[in-house]
């Protein structure tokens, strides 16, 4: 918290006036590890307790008032709620240790991906955490999210010469959230794993495919939606890797009590959320000098006395997100896509008891009422959890959040953790680098501009080789010529032949340095060759999968002897 700041009737600092210079989140110079095997960890772990004390001192005594319910009371409810369901959903596909305590919760979260080493590294701080700190650790499973491509990038060819080749683990399918997502083609998910081992082969002998694709082909004979499936194989493996944290989906996240009465203060509460939203965001966009109108969000619509809201709705009839709608209307709150759906939820002022009661039958309705990302953490973070840990995106985007919670809920956001690591392929890397390109780049300049410096002009007559003798003659006239006129002092008469001359005499010495340029051009296209095939190797968004065991080991476990 900053010191001497306000505090409200809870008991909570009030957050400050944004200033982006000050902040603890907004100060943070969050960037990817460059170096293999490199850690970004911001704050650093040796603050992880006080933070997580601190969290859980303000989430605990705020009695914000939430539509009739303290956030703070609503807020353990949540977690409690969590950390059942997280048991609950986990012990369907893997053995679950002693129930852990709800008293103290850390939260991560991603999509059912096949993230590279550098997102995974969150999971295991998680659960390396959640022993250090006795507290139950949850990775949130984010299925709201719309699945944009079933294919990993994955590289071949040989050292020197590699190609890079997007390989299917299922058909393409319709851009539809993760949750609604069937598996489309089961020949292409089983025959998966066998097909990315046998390309990467020739540089890559056992990466962890091998071992990793028969979890996902088991889980896919248990479950057909293939975001459940990837994820849950990726969390039997980080269980045989000694993991103990629990998995949960953001979509039942959704159907949690605590949600639908969030959910039902958000949408009671339009006008003042939909400004403090696009206030939010306009001021964002001016201290990080961004243009577009879309990032990090889009601004909320105003449609003929409707009002956007920060949520995604969509019907299993048609699992397309659409954008929600909302419009006061006597004792009604009407939701509408704008298009061809509405659905009516009693409103009480003050009260937010019936319409959460309301949005709490949805789903027995086909309905699907989802958050979008900023609302998603926002609610992770007040509710669910003491801690966050966030990626790199996340965490800058959470600046904003930052600002959301403080001006709607009126008090300093909970601190979270930034991680993030780079892991390259373990393959023998070219020692080389684009210093090297410049420095080829700057003496095939020289010739062009100062060809004499490259001409030996005191060799003796040959004797024998008249073309050789006349050639530096030659040599010699056009650079006495080049250096007449370089001392020449320039007049407005004669700064245009005074130029000719100097670029003749240039012109006219190519030839002699011909065979150093032809050397030079052939060093440059060998580095150019050598730094696209460093830039394939030294890559850190390569899935997990396409790494070795014992690299990704040493790599996601070096973490627990660190911990304070």
């Amino acid at each position: 918290m900053s010191d001497g700041a306000n505090m409200n009737e809870g008991g909570c600092a009030i957050a400050p006036a944004w200033n982006p210079g000050a902040g603890s989140s907004a100060s943070r110079q969050l960037h990817a590890p460059t170096a293999d095997r490199a850690v970004l960890i911001d704050p650093p772990l040796d603050q992880v307790s006080s933070l997580l004390e601190a969290n859980a001192a303000c989430q605990g005594r705020c009695s914000f008032d939430l539509g009739g319910r303290p956030l703070g009371q609503l807020a353990a409810s949540a977690r409690r709620l969590l950390v059942e369901g997280a048991i609950g959903y986990t012990s369907t596909y893997r053995d679950v240790g002693p129930a852990p305590s709800t008293d103290r919760v850390l939260l991560a979260g991603h999509q059912p991906q096949l993230f590279h080493p550098g997102v995974w590294f969150k999971n295991f701080v998680l659960g390396q955490l959640g022993v250090a700190h006795q507290a139950a650790a949850v990775n949130l499973v984010i299925d709201s999210d719309t699945i944009k491509s079933a294919s990993i990038r994955v590289p071949g060819g040989s050292l020197s010469s590699p190609t890079v080749q997007s390989i299917a683990y299922d058909a393409p399918g319709e851009a539809i959230p993760f949750e609604e997502r069937p598996i489309l083609d089961r020949e292409a998910l089983g025959s998966f794993g066998h097909r990315v081992a046998e390309f990467i082969a020739p540089v890559v002998r056992e990466p962890l495919v091998r071992e990793f694709w028969p979890l996902v082909a088991a889980r896919s004979r248990e479950t057909d939606n293939l975001g459940a499936c990837l994820s849950q194989a990726r969390h039997q493996l980080e269980g045989q890797w000694g993991l103990s944290t629990l998995e949960f989906p953001q979509s039942q996240v959704c159907q949690l009590e605590p949600f639908h009465w969030f959910a039902g203060y958000l949408l009671a509460n339009m006008p003042r959320v939909w400004s403090v939203y696009n206030d939010s965001l306009a001021e964002y966009r001016r201290a990080h000098r961004m243009r577009s109108a879309n990032h990090p969000a889009a601004d909320l619509a105003r449609d003929d006395g409707w009002l956007e809201a920060p949520l995604w709705l969509w019907d299993t009839g048609r699992p397309h997100r659409r954008r929600i709608f909302v419009r006061r209307v006597g004792g009604e709150l009407l939701l509408s896509d704008r298009v061809d759906f509405q659905v009516r939820l009693p409103f009480v002022d003050g009260d937010v008891s019936r319409t959460a009661a309301a949005l709490a039958e949805l789903p027995g309705r086909g309905i699907r009422l989802r958050t979008r990302a900023l609302v998603t953490t926002m609610f992770a973070r007040l509710f669910l959890g003491n801690l966050f840990l966030h990626g790199i995106g996340g965490g800058k985007y959470d600046e904003l959040t930052d600002q959301l919670i403080g001006r709607l809920f009126g008090f300093e956001p909970p601190a979270y953790l930034v991680l993030s690591g780079t892991l390259q392929l373990p393959v023998e890397h070219a020692d080389i680098a684009t210093a090297d390109a410049r420095r080829v780049d700057q003496m095939l300049r020289e010739l062009t501009f100062h060809p004499e410096r490259n001409l030996d002009l005191d060799q003796p007559p040959s004797g024998g080789e008249p073309q050789a003798d006349a050639g530096i003659e030659t040599a010699r006239h056009w650079v006495a010529h080049k250096q007449q006129w370089i001392r020449t002092q320039p007049t407005r008469d004669n700064a245009r032949r005074r130029t000719r001359e100097i670029r003749a005499a240039n012109e006219a010495l190519q030839l002699l340095v011909q065979s150093r340029r032809e050397q030079l051009l052939a060093e440059r296209r060998s580095i150019a060759e050598q730094l696209r095939a460093e830039a394939v190797w030294s890559s850190r968004e390569y899935a997990f999968c396409l790494y070795p065991e014992k690299t990704l080991r040493d790599f996601l476990l070096a973490i627990g002897p660190t911990l304070p």
